[in-house]
């Protein structure tokens, strides 16, 4: 309904065209030439409009009908109650012998006739034609010259010169021809003037069809200069272009071509593609707030409010200045993930955005890891029974291997402090604990003189060494066990290379609730550095 109605407002503000029957602006005197007032045909039906005629400046009167016969030389125009007024079309009743006659309006593209005629009824022998006071052609066959394909080039001042036998020699008048454009050079015009990336923007090609040649029909094409054809041949005169980036900047150019074969481009337009820099930067984390459980995964997820192109974000540790990633993605969001957190993950972490515009970063985030030694709400309670088995085991077995230590000694019971256990001859060792299965290892025990109670944590070290064929000791890794009184062993193993043999890391997984370090003797420390006993294997 919009669109109609700015249809019916650009037309009712649009000029009636005269046409002409016969074509010719230049006749003889009594003879008649019948204008018509042309009008859109979106305007009210004929019989409710009323046409008005002029002849100069002067008022003719109304007509009935869009028609009037003219017999007289001036200039013609018409409207109606509902237009502008026309142009106005300038029409020759000569009383010379011979005259020019050319159509009131030629078009580029069109074929352009030209008669010479004679006031006689009488043929002309020979005709010659002059353009611009040069002859063009001379014909006795035909008293018409056909010009096809007419462009502004043929545009000028011409004239004819017939012939009756040798002696009658004739002369027309002179007749300014002019080739008018079917359509003038169109216009590139893109909207906005000023596209940002990641947005779309509108290609519109500009032109205007003669009033004359309304019902032609136009196509249009779009292309990047250096870049190819962005569109095939159409009739839409608009090209949208979605999801623009920096690169689309460049200049532009667009056609339009008509049935006639004729072509007209646009000059060159420059469009430079606007990027928005990155803002607003948030880091956030999954579990959300910086809460980690340890052994699970841990994301990273950084965001930029705003911001367009192509980004790349960046992770960072404040507190140690480590990088740990980069990616460059056509998004405002980018993720990192952290497989398995340990406690060493815990810190203080941020991020940063950077889209060719000036980088940005984020607040810092804090990042804490629960479920480790220090953090008892994770464990569940079966391992919690398993724990305290094994806690109590434990402390049976260092109860009675205190006083295995007294009665073996050097005589004084009360003097357990600081020797180590003797063994004679072929002897086994008093401590055992578990490295490989049914392998039994050798305790080197280091002395706590501290009583453990209850909520005391407690830390224990144990290094597994395999015997070589020669004695030669190979470190398969330590085995720190940490306890709280009462809670169960939580044994972590590292090794020097990094490379830990799987029967360990199984049996570590296996047993975890307090087998594993079976028969190693504890010390008692408050979050001290831990004791360390070896087992030889």
């Amino acid at each position: 309904m919009l669109l109609w109605a700015s249809l019916l407002v650009l037309e009712a503000a649009s000029k009636p065209v005269i046409s002409l029957h016969p074509p010719w602006t230049v006749v003889f005197i009594g003879e008649t030439v019948t204008l018509t007032c042309n009008v859109s045909h979106f305007l009210e039906p004929e019989k409710r409009r009323r046409f008005f005629w002029f002849l100069g400046r002067r008022k003719l009167g109304e007509t009935p009908g869009s028609t009037l016969p003219a017999r007289d030389s001036g200039a013609y125009g018409c409207q109606t109650q509902d237009s502008l007024p026309s142009d106005y079309v300038r029409l020759t009743f000569s009383s010379g012998l011979l005259i020019l006659q050319a159509p009131h309006a030629v078009f580029e593209g069109d074929t352009l006739v030209l008669r010479c005629r004679v006031k006689r009824r009488e043929t002309l022998t020979t005709v010659k034609y002059s353009w611009n006071e040069k002859v063009i052609s001379t014909s006795s066959q035909s008293q018409d010259l056909l010009i096809p394909h007419a462009s502004a080039n043929n545009s000028g001042s011409y004239r004819c010169t017939g012939y009756l036998g040798k002696n009658n020699i004739f002369r027309s008048n002179s007749k300014i021809v002019r080739i008018q454009e079917l359509f003038p050079q169109p216009r590139l015009k893109v909207t906005p003037s000023q596209p940002t990336e990641g947005g779309s923007m509108n290609l519109s090609c500009e032109t205007q069809r003669a009033p004359e040649r309304r019902d032609t029909v136009l196509h249009f094409i779009f292309f990047r200069e250096h870049g190819g054809m962005l569109s095939d041949w159409s009739r839409s005169p608009e090209l949208q272009i979605t999801d623009i980036r920096r690169q689309d900047s460049g200049w532009y150019r667009c056609g339009v071509a008509a049935a006639q074969d004729i072509q007209k481009h646009s000059l060159p337009l420059q469009v430079s593609v606007q990027g928005v820099p990155v803002s607003g930067v948030l880091l956030e984390t999954q579990p959300p707030e910086g809460l980690a459980l340890a052994g699970k995964p841990l994301v990273l997820v950084c965001s930029a409010a705003a911001g367009t192109g192509d980004t790349t974000f960046s992770w960072h540790r404040e507190d140690t200045g480590q990088s740990l990633g980069r990616e460059r993605r056509r998004s405002r969001t980018a993720r990192l993930e952290i497989p398995a957190v340990g406690g060493s993950h815990a810190g203080a972490y941020f991020c940063t955005a950077d889209n060719g515009h000036g980088l940005a970063r984020s607040a810092v985030l804090n990042v804490t890891v629960t479920g480790t030694p220090r953090d008892r709400s994770g464990l569940t309670a079966s391992g919690a029974a398993g724990g305290l088995l094994s806690i109590l085991l434990l402390a049976a077995g260092l109860l009675i291997y205190h006083r295995h230590q007294r009665k073996s000694g050097d005589g004084s019971p009360g003097d357990t402090a600081r020797s180590p256990p003797t063994t004679g001859p072929g002897e086994a060792p008093h401590g055992r604990c578990q490295g490989q299965k049914d392998s039994p290892v050798e305790l080197q025990y280091l002395h706590g003189n501290e009583s453990v109670r209850e909520g005391d944590l407690v830390y224990s070290e144990i290094q597994v060494i395999q015997l070589g064929h020669e004695g030669e000791g190979k470190s398969l890794g330590k085995i720190l066990v940490a306890n709280y009184i009462p809670s169960f062993n939580m044994c972590l193993l590292s090794h020097p290379t990094g490379q830990v043999p799987r029967e360990y890391t199984e049996s570590i997984g296996r047993e975890a609730g307090g087998n594993l370090c079976k028969g190693s003797l504890q010390s008692q420390e408050r979050r001290q550095t831990p004791k360390t006993a070896t087992c030889i294997s």
